[in-house]
């Protein structure tokens, strides 16, 4: 039986089909809770622990899928040239806008991590929390955290992001949906792009530009944020 569990076909079979049932549920149910993406995580880590499943078996297979990630990132800039005359419209807001959001979210989570007492190593983990995983573990490495757990922390806030983002962000009065794909993209990165894109063609292309923009800022900047709030722990 582990003979199966190892063939590659395996964990993109069992991904595929978790991921197309889970969308399902999402289209009858419409809770919050019933995200696809995270009824997904969900159900893959509870059948692998039901039948003892090591995660290096499954990741055979899940690993080209996880390949894909790059490829399907790339491609997120046909959208945006497709929207480039629209987008240009607005481009110093929305510039502005990444930017102002990427420091924020460096900085908050760095300084909530302080105030809850969290050690020089765990701060140094959550800080690059809102760039995409290949991204935040370079920058992990860089700036000296551990790479295991800024990857876990990634994953959790664009499936958070993806889950509860629109419905944070229109309870706070944000209706307009371009504004919801940057801030789903500079906040959720990959994940939260993919819900935008939920949104429209146009909110996508926001969502995968601002991925982008505060992928770059925040491996630019994160170093030297850490320089002047660590001495504070």
């Amino acid at each position: 039986m582990s003979e199966i569990y190892q063939q590659p076909l395996f964990g993109i079979f069992i991904t595929l089909l978790v991921f197309q049932l889970s969308q399902i549920i999402a289209r009858k149910w419409k809770f919050v809770l019933f995200n696809p993406v995270l009824l997904s995580v969900v159900s893959i880590i509870g059948f692998l622990l039901l039948f003892n499943i090591d995660f290096e078996a499954y990741n055979v297979g899940g690993q080209y899928l996880g390949f894909l990630l790059g490829p399907t990132v790339v491609a997120l800039g046909v959208l945006f040239y497709e929207k480039y005359e629209q987008i240009k419209l607005n481009l110093l807001p929305f510039v502005a806008s990444v930017v102002i959001g990427g420091t924020i979210s460096v900085l908050s989570v760095c300084l909530l991590a302080m105030l809850l007492g969290a050690s020089e190593p765990i701060i140094r983990s959550l800080a690059p929390k809102s760039v995409t995983t290949p991204i935040a573990l370079e920058i992990a490495k860089i700036i000296g955290g551990l790479p295991y757990i800024a990857a876990g922390i990634v994953i959790a806030v664009g499936i958070f992001g993806n889950a509860f983002g629109p419905g944070i962000l229109r309870i706070l009065g944000i209706r307009n949906k371009n504004a919801i794909g940057a801030a789903l993209g500079t906040a959720a990165h990959g994940i939260g792009t993919a819900r935008a894109l939920d949104e429209g063609k146009l909110a996508g292309a926001y969502g995968g530009l601002a991925m982008c923009i505060n992928g770059l800022l925040t491996a630019l900047i994160t170093p030297y944020l850490l320089e002047l709030i660590l001495p504070m722990v």
